[in-house]
């Protein structure tokens, strides 16, 4: 009888052991989902919608760290002017913009200041 007792109460906790693995795996997945992978949805979603508000005038700063300002957009390629220079106009990936400054933003604060 010794050894029944004895056999049930190791699966009994062989199967507790499992139980508790598997809470500890999706507790393990869900930490990993809410800390790397939901900001990064975030962050890809939010330069999509500032990519598709770029219009034509606008200030952008590119991921080289150079500032200019949009003359032509087309699918996935802008041409931005750099500088004082008018013929400084370089064609680039809209993915190479990391900011983007509207015209009326600027001005905006200037009206304030008077």
């Amino acid at each position: 009888m010794g050894i029944l007792l004895t056999g049930n109460a190791l699966a009994g906790s062989a199967a507790g052991g499992t139980v508790i693995t598997i809470v500890y795996i999706v507790a393990i997945v869900a930490f990993l989902y809410f800390v790397m992978i939901r900001p990064q949805r975030k962050e890809q979603s939010r330069m999509k919608d500032m990519l598709s508000s770029l219009e034509i005038g606008d200030s952008v700063c590119t991921s080289a760290g150079f500032y200019g300002i949009i003359i032509d957009i087309t699918d996935d390629t802008v041409i931005v002017e750099f500088g004082n220079n008018k013929n400084c106009r370089i064609p680039m990936k809209k993915e190479a913009i990391v900011q983007i400054e509207k015209p009326q933003e600027t001005a905006e604060p200037e009206k304030k200041k008077k």
